[in-house]
């Protein structure tokens, strides 16, 4: 349908959100309708009640880093959101000063050298990924083969988890992180909790055994007297790992999907694969991550946006793929381009909520499509791009398996 920007609040339509089911990487109509008349609309979600959501990219901006929207204040309460289960108390979900006492104590053990120590052993993973993947034969998932092992593989051993509990954290996180009705509420907060206590124990052998990875250095991280807490130290050693796999895991299929479903973009790269870095952030900006909004605020007092006044108390949501996909910050949005000249896309956040672990992400993204690029010039998509089935019961959208061939 048409919109038609309402004179008053009290006119304006309240449509239900999420729109409808996503399909692939398309955004539904509705963002760009919105950003075009009603860049801050009034929308139902499907638990606790009705919020304001942003589609502009200058808006989005604001609303990740202007303290007056909280997140603190959607801890453990009944707020608008898409998942049934409450927010929990992770670092995402915290307002400085506290937010800014654990991002401190967590980033002199997430430094950059770090993870620039990571990356001859990542690329020894890629490498070996993809030389079982070529061995077992054309066709071949490459979800399962690559995108889903890599980042878990890196994540765990640069935590310090042991291999041998991989497959064990994935399925946990999985359901953790379950949308809508798809699994019983009590089975997704069954989830957390055995979660924290396999991480508790973890961290409990690295307080009398210390090791050389990033949970003896967060059972170490100082500032000054200030230490991290038991609960706090569990929480972000959870965090950590879900962050540091699932997105990536879910990204990279989703990056391939759109490389190889509009295959002159994947023979761009074969003919120069120099051009990966930048196409990296390209896929960025284009791939939607998550299936909706969420990550709720709450507004902390009166505040404005593009003309549409926020009451102190609101809910407002922010979606990342609208503001990607904004026409006034990126010319024909919904095309790829490597040689795009800005790319200022906010897929790992903005301001103090901006993603820990981009550096992380960014180098296992560019060696996976990297070394692909080089070693599978021939990949292709085994099944029509239609076929290709995905994942609709998580936070994160992505391919539930990725046949190709080559």
């Amino acid at each position: 349908m048409t919109l038609e920007k309402p004179e008053t609040e009290d006119e304006r339509a309240v449509e239900s959100y999420p729109f409808g089911p996503y399909e692939r990487l398309d955004l539904h109509p509705k963002y760009a309708e919105y950003r075009a008349k009603c860049p801050v609309a009034r929308v139902q979600m499907p638990y606790g009640g009705e919020a304001w959501l942003a589609t502009r990219h200058e808006d989005t901006k604001t609303v990740l880093a202007d303290p007056r929207f909280s997140r603190a204040a959607t801890i453990g309460k009944d707020v608008p959101r898409v998942r049934q289960a409450f927010e929990d108390p992770i670092i995402v979900a915290m307002d400085p000063p506290e937010h800014t006492r654990l991002r401190k104590l967590v980033a002199k053990a997430f430094t950059t050298r770090r993870v620039e120590l990571l990356r001859p052993r990542t690329q020894e993973i890629v490498d070996g990924l993809i030389d079982g993947m070529i061995a077992s034969g054309s066709p071949a998932d490459l979800a399962e083969r690559l995108a889903w092992p890599l980042p878990i593989t890196v994540i765990c051993e640069l935590l310090g988890v042991p291999a041998a509990d991989q497959a064990t954290f994935r399925s946990l996180v999985d359901t953790w992180l379950s949308v809508g009705e798809a699994r019983p509420l009590e089975e997704v907060t069954g989830a957390l909790v055995k979660l924290q206590g396999y991480m508790s124990d973890l961290l409990e052998q690295r307080r009398q055994e210390p090791q050389d990875d990033m949970l003896s250095a967060l059972v170490e991280a100082r500032d000054g007297s200030d230490q991290l807490g038991p609960d706090e130290t569990v929480m972000l050693g959870i965090t950590l790992l879900a962050a540091g796999h699932k997105t990536t895991a879910n990204q990279f299929g989703s990056h391939v999907f759109a490389l190889l479903s509009r295959r002159q973009h994947w023979l761009e790269l074969v003919e120069d694969p120099t051009l990966v870095p930048r196409a990296v952030e390209e896929l960025l900006r284009y791939s939607p991550l998550s299936p909706a909004s969420d990550n709720t605020r709450i507004a902390l007092e009166d505040i404005e946006l593009s003309g549409q006044l926020i009451r102190k108390g609101d809910a407002v949501l922010v979606n990342y793929a609208a503001g990607n996909r904004d026409e006034a910050v990126f010319p024909h949005p919904d095309e790829l381009d490597f040689r795009r000249e800005k790319n200022p896309h906010v897929s790992f956040g903005h301001g103090l909520h901006h993603c820990l672990g981009a550096p992380l992400a960014r180098m296992e993204l560019q060696l996976a499509l990297g070394t692909l690029v080089r070693r599978l010039p021939t990949l292709e998509l085994a099944v029509p791009a239609e076929e290709v089935p995905w994942r609709k019961d998580s936070v994160a959208r992505g391919v539930q398996s990725l046949p190709v061939r080559w």
